[in-house]
């Protein structure tokens, strides 16, 4: 771990953050500005989007200049500004514009740190530092949970949101000072995004990776919030110690995967069981949506561990990626990643609005049981792929 790598790590752990606050943020925002739980969702899934369509830009400058100053100057305006934006938000399209912005500053963090990686790292290694950095990133996740809502009462919104613009201006600088380019690679053999697409083998992982980080990422990034405000009249402090056990729970998935794949000697049979497992939590949700106490904390919890394959995802697609591609191999697997999260928070901002709130847990039950559908689904498609560790 380069002093570079970490700087990206720090980046990644903004990247978390901002993708992850609204849940918690939700109460507050409603009360100052109106936003409503759909308004929050758009913005949301916004992020996601944005986040998603800048993944081809980005790989393709990964390829061409190297991670240095593709992460720095993209977090530095996006990140950075977007921050300032959302600290002075007035009216809920405010929120929703900031968030765009900041989703395309995020957008290059983590692959810059997966390139890294798979240019200069042996193969065998690659799985286990991703999830690291994933780990160690999912930080960002807590700290967007009980500490946020701390931050929130004693310091206020808007304040807390101007010191994480000034917190991301300063991580910016340290990517552009510390973060080294590798060799560029040079190769007779010509090719793009639309290559990769006509590998047979990469679209059952593809798929995978549109439903890996889907459902922990559309329920930690916003619903857990609105759900537990809703149905058990939680305040802002108890939904920040219901999103800080979750976030645990995702940084220790993150961890447990590395170590597990190199003992059972698979990747695909872990992903597809922790995915599995992960839709039948869902289920139970679905099924019991106002157990409350334990039942409901503890499979929040399952969801976050159980939800955190997604470096393991990217690890399988990205063993069959040329090296002369490699930026854009990982930034298009990221790409069905995260584009369909932000899919996923439109349509169930959508979905719950439709659905009268009566009783209040009408609505969450139809998120749970979409969600858990389309992720099973996906999980069936993935079954066909081929297995290939390094």
């Amino acid at each position: 771990m380069t002093l570079g790598i970490l700087a990206l790590i720090a980046a990644y752990v903004l990247s978390q953050f901002y993708r992850a606050c609204l849940a918690v943020m939700a109460p507050v925002l409603s009360v100052e500005i109106g936003a409503t739980a759909a308004d929050l969702a758009n913005a949301s899934g916004l992020w996601f989007l944005t986040f998603a369509l800048m993944q081809m830009p980005v790989g393709w400058a990964l390829d061409r200049y190297g991670p240095r100053w593709t992460a720095s100057v993209l977090l530095a305006v996006g990140g950075g500004g977007g921050a300032v934006i959302f600290a002075l938000a007035t009216r809920p399209d405010h929120i929703l514009w900031a968030m765009a912005l900041i989703g395309i500053g995020c957008a290059p963090v983590l692959m810059s740190s997966y390139f890294l990686f798979a240019r200069t790292r042996s193969p065998a290694a690659f799985s286990t530092l991703a999830g690291i950095v994933l780990g160690v990133g999912t930080l960002g996740n807590v700290a967007s949970s009980a500490p946020l809502a701390w931050a929130i009462t004693h310091l206020g919104w808007r304040e807390t949101l101007f010191g994480m613009g000034g917190l991301t201006l300063a991580i910016a600088a340290m990517v552009a000072l510390l973060v080294r380019n590798p060799p560029r690679v040079i190769s007779e053999t010509k090719g793009s995004v639309l290559s990769l697409l006509a590998m047979p083998a990469l679209w059952p992982i593809l798929i995978m990776m549109g439903v890996c980080y889907m459902p922990v990422a559309a329920l930690r990034g916003f619903w857990v919030g609105p759900y537990y405000a809703d149905v058990f009249g939680a305040a802002t402090s108890r939904i920040g110690t219901v999103t800080l056990i979750m976030g645990i729970a995702m940084v220790a998935g993150s961890f447990m995967l590395g170590p597990l794949e190199r003992m059972l000697h698979t990747r695909k049979y872990l992903i597809l069981a922790t995915n599995v497992i992960l839709a039948c939590a869902i289920l139970a949700l679905w099924a019991f949506p106002t157990a409350g106490g334990w039942i409901t904390l503890g499979l929040f919890a399952v969801i976050g561990l159980c939800g955190s394959s997604f470096a393991m995802v990217i690890a399988h697609g990205r063993a069959f990626v040329p090296a002369h591609l490699m930026g854009r191999g990982v930034t298009l697997l990221n790409l069905f990643g995260i584009v369909t999260v932000g899919i996923a928070q439109i349509a169930t901002g959508r979905l719950h609005a439709a659905i009268a709130p009566v009783p209040p847990e009408a609505p969450y039950r139809a998120i749970f049981l979409a969600i858990a559908v389309v992720t099973l689904a996906g999980c069936a498609i993935y079954a066909l792929s081929k297995d290939r560790t390094d």
